[in-house]
Formats: structure tokens, sequence, C-alpha cells
């Protein structure tokens, strides 16, 4: 039986960082923004699997969510482990935008035509390398395939690069729909702008920002990345000071992954010039802290928001949900991957495009579906994905509802995981009794590591794989 614990009231409370526990519990893991992650995923899954899945999904009716890939990249930034390609010319994108009408044509073929679209992500690579006439054909051939929701609640979002947009780019995106924008910032420090290749004076973002707050866009996303060459604790300070005087909405403060041998741009990194881990862990105490005195809400790992976004705004009613493009409030939908790399969560199964350019282009010239790998989640997989998102999206769980929903009885299905938590708990990560369980703000910056508890698809050997959890 589990005895009972004390909650916490105030999960983004300001608190006093303990670098030694943090230190002590760091490791390797998945982001989770599937589960079972990315290398759960087997070959032995291929497009008949995924239309088999299609098929099912539209006895749901669910609301479906289109992200699509656009993979080019006018120049290569050092630290970028994206599945991109580089070139300067935006007639290389014709031909696959071309293809991409094409695998619209291949799902739009196995999806009832009345589900909505509520959710639209274009991501890369850099969605704007495209020019606007491009922008305004992929977008008529997204609402001729599908029926794109008009609803002011929809979330259309756009990845921009603010080196490859002006405000006449911004308007645009408006007139196509869009609104809500993520913008690549990366660092503003200028010695470790040069030092990743992507130098990006502060005019660029804060030009747009004030463009996008005058048009009205719902939600504007700022993506900063700690860990970096040269930066310090002192210069990313710096760096979030004027960020968080241009005020957006939401801001994605991302831990970098040092990964040269298998990202090859990587490597004209110099790791000398990277911080140590006390530095590392550091700057992300330093800006939890800075950002919530600003007024921001500690989403979750490496996202904050404004308590009135609608990020904040789904955690605190229950309703903030996890899928490949991170913390959203639509993940309840189907959603449909396009373009090469891109992945799919329909129904019970996940099934990714090949991430070989040729190898997807020759799946839509012989009409089929790209997929290469994937998997379909038992039972016990659905629960544990249950339980990982709503503990990373509401940083607590509710034994009782998971009871009720699942039929299980809690204590007794988790019992080994629960003896893991145990040093969590001792440690002032997590707070529970036999009805619930709450992270704590400590907690909050370990979650991928308490996420991991509930994991099954996670051998020792494979932790290599991903990203340092600080």
């Amino acid at each position: 039986m589990l005895s009972p614990a004390p909650r916490s009231d105030r999960p983004d409370a300001t608190f006093s960082p303990d670098a030694a526990l943090l230190k002590r519990h760091d490791g390797a893991g998945p982001r989770y923004t599937s589960y079972p992650p990315a290398t759960a995923f087997t070959n032995h899954f291929g497009s008949e699997q995924l239309t088999q899945a299609l098929s099912r999904s539209n006895a749901t009716g669910r609301a479906l969510s289109l992200y699509v890939h656009i993979p080019f990249c006018r120049r290569i930034c050092f630290y970028c482990g994206c599945n991109r390609i580089a070139t300067r010319q935006t007639a290389m994108a014709e031909p696959y935008l071309d293809r991409l009408t094409r695998e619209m044509g291949l799902m739009r073929h196995q999806l009832d035509g009345d589900r909505m679209v509520e959710q639209l992500h274009w991501g890369g690579g850099t969605p704007t390398f495209l020019d606007l006439d491009q922008m305004s054909r992929l977008m008529d051939q997204l609402g001729a395939h599908f029926t794109l929701s008009g609803h002011r609640d929809r979330d259309f979002a756009i990845e921009i690069d603010p080196r490859e947009a002006d405000v006449y780019t911004l308007r645009h995106l408006q007139s196509l729909g869009f609104n809500r924008l993520s913008l690549g910032v990366q660092d503003l420090d200028v010695r470790v702008q040069k030092a990743i290749n992507r130098i990006q004076p502060r005019e660029l973002s804060e030009n747009l920002i004030d463009e996008a707050h005058r048009l009205g866009f719902r939600s504007l996303n700022l993506d900063l990345i700690y860990g970096l060459p040269h930066q310090s604790v002192t210069s990313f300070a710096d760096t979030l000071d004027q960020v968080i005087d241009m005020a957006p909405a939401r801001l994605s403060v991302f831990n970098y992954a040092h990964l040269p041998e298998r990202f090859l741009p990587q490597r004209r990194i110099n790791s000398a010039d990277l911080p140590d881990t006390a530095t590392r862990f550091a700057i992300q105490c330093m800006t939890v802290e800075k950002l919530t005195r600003a007024g921001y809400i500690h989403i979750g790992m490496d996202h904050f928001a404004r308590p009135d976004d609608s990020l904040a705004v789904a955690q605190r009613e229950g309703e903030l949900q996890r899928n490949f493009q991170g913390y959203t409030t639509h993940a309840q939908c189907d959603l449909v991957g396009l373009g090469v790399s891109a992945i799919s969560q329909i129904d019970d199964v996940y099934a990714q495009n090949s991430a070989q350019l040729e190898t997807w282009q020759d799946a839509i010239d012989h009409g089929r579906l790209a997929t290469c790998r994937g998997v379909r989640l038992s039972a016990d997989d659905r629960l544990r994905r249950y339980v990982i998102h709503r503990l990373m999206c509401d940083m607590r769980l509710d034994f009782d509802a998971l009871e009720a929903t699942f039929h299980i009885n809690v204590s007794h299905y988790f019992a080994n995981v629960f003896e893991r938590l145990a040093t969590f708990r001792r440690d002032g990560l997590i707070e529970y009794d036999k009805h619930s369980l709450m992270v704590t703000p400590m907690g909050r910056l370990l979650i991928r590591q308490l996420a991991m508890t509930f994991d099954t698809h996670l051998p020792a050997e494979s932790r290599q794989q991903f990203s340092r959890i600080l």
C-alpha cells in the first residue's frame, strides 16, 4: 500500500535547485513525443499496416492533425540534427512539392473526407525556404485533399527562420490561414552564433515578433538552445533578458545534444568550446528561475508559456497533450505525416516515412505510401503511453482515474515501478499517496527520467541513442 504524502499546490513555484541532486539523476533518455519511442519502431512494418490503421481510425471519426516536412535549408547550422537538404535554389523544391501532392492523394484515398483538420504544422528543415507562390500552392493542395478547419480554435503553425522571412512573409502566412508561429532564435550572443554558423541579429527576430503581435497571430513561440559553444550563465542570461523584452507567448529552451558521430555538421563544433556539465546545470536552473520570475509557467521539460497562452490553459484544465511536435492542445487528433521522414500516429500505430529522399521519392513515384518502419501498440503499450503522457503533461498522475479507465490495480500493476520511484520520492522529486502522484518543481527538470521508470522498451544499451536530460 502506498503511504500518504503531502502535495504541492504550486507546481510552478520558484525553488532553489540542488546541482548535486540533479547531477546524480542525470542521464540520457527519450523525449517521449511518442511511446514507445521511435527506437522501438521496427522495419517489419509497412504501408499495408498503415492502411489498415487508417481504415480503423475512420470508424472513430476523430479530427486530424497534419504534419508537412519541408527538408530544405539555405545554410547548415552546425548544431542541427534534423533531416534536411542544403541548397540555395528554391526551384529544387518543385519536384518535392509535386510528390507531396501525390502523397496527399494516396493518403486522402484512405481517409474519410469529412474528418476535419484541426491542427496543421509545417516543419523542417526551413519551411520559409519556400517562396510565397510555393507556399500558396502547397496550402491550396492541402485544402483540395483535406477538410481544413476555419474555426478560430484551430492550430495552424509554421516554423520560421528569421533570416528567411520578413513582414511580407508573415502577412502572406496569415492570409493562408496560419495563426501560430515558431521562430528559431537559439542564442543572441554573436560569439555563439558564429560558432554554430547562424549569424542572426536581434533585430531580425524582434521585427518579426512586433509584426506578428500587430497582425494578431494567436500565439508565437521562440526556440532557444543551451549547451552551445561559448555559452555561459551570464551570456545566456543576457539572451533571456532580451527575449523576455520581446514578450513571446511561448518559449522552448532545448538542451543541445552533441552527437557528432551521428550528425556530420556537429563535427564543425569544437567540443572544447562547449560548456561543461556544471555550467549546463547552472544555465538550466537559471533559465527556469528567470522565466518563472518573468511570469512564464514552466509547462514541463523545456517548454514555458504565459498564463493566458493556450498551452498553459490546457495544462490547468488537464487537457494538455503531447505528440511529435511536442506539447500541444490537439494531440487527441490522428496525426498524418507527409514528406520525407515524417511520422504518423494513426489509431494504435506509429508509422514513419523513409528518411532517405530517394527512397521516399521512389515509393511516391510508384503510387505507394512511403512507410518504412513503425509499430502497433499492445494493450500494455497504450496504458503506459497514457501514464507517461499524463505525467509529462499534467506533472501528476491520478491513480483513481487510471484504475477506472484501464481496470487495473495501480499498486499491483506498477509494483516494480514504485520500487524505483522510491528514490525519486526520497530526493523530493515527487510526492504521492494512494490516490495520486505529484511532480515537484525540482522534479519537473527530471520529468524524462521519471517517465523512463514506466518504459518497458528501453534497454540500457539503447540509451546512448538519446540526448542527455540535463
